[in-house]
């Protein structure tokens, strides 16, 4: 497990969409979204566990055209979050008396993102295929030990970027004007259409 964790800590702590997420969404609206955008990368982690243990995963990223639409469906898929949150700070801020009612697995929804930007991420998948059988035993069920290096996986994750919700929030205290928080979307829905196109183009 330790061993794991080595090696995809750099995936980890490498710039992302889930850690763009956290920044632009927690300095706009809160903390609680950044907890729920932890939510549904580590949602998406056990996702990905699940289907290399069951063999999905190994189809697409052996059939070309199989890992191309995934590929692409990701890739527009950062593009339009990432429009979504440019566009959001060009229009007037919709009123917040009401927030249980929200849809928390809409798109809209901070964990509905994660999970989306998360499962459609042709090279999460491909740790759970290339990486993690490095650290199973040959001969034996995969599943559950899967599941328990995602849940290190999990842990970890949850440790990075609930650190960057915890500084993001702090920083968002100095700047609460709308301007500023305008400002953050702007900058995260760029860095999201830039991760989107290289997606796309890689």
């Amino acid at each position: 497990m330790l061993g794991f964790l080595a090696a995809v800590a750099p995936i980890t702590m490498s710039p992302g969409t889930s850690l763009t997420l956290v920044v632009s969404r927690v300095a706009a609206a809160g903390r609680r979204h950044g907890w729920w955008i932890i939510a549904g990368t580590i949602t998406g982690l056990y996702v990905h566990a699940t289907l290399a243990a069951v063999g999905l995963a190994a189809l697409v990223l052996h059939s070309a055209q199989a890992f191309r639409a995934v590929k692409t469906i990701g890739a527009v898929y950062l593009i339009g979050l990432g429009l979504w949150l440019i566009w959001s700070t060009m229009r007037r801020p919709a009123t917040e008396s009401s927030p249980r009612r929200r849809r928390w697995v809409g798109v809209r929804h901070p964990f509905g993102q994660a999970l989306l930007g998360n499962v459609w991420n042709p090279k999460a998948a491909s740790i759970y295929l290339t990486l993690a059988p490095q650290f199973l035993d040959p001969g034996r069920s995969v599943l559950v030990p899967l599941l328990v290096l995602a849940t290190a996986h999990a842990a970890f994750v949850t440790l990075w970027l609930g650190g960057w919700t915890v500084v993001s929030q702090a920083g968002a205290r100095l700047l609460r004007t709308e301007r500023a928080k305008a400002a953050i979307n702007r900058a995260g829905g760029a860095i999201l259409v830039g991760l989107g196109l290289r997606a796309a183009t890689s």
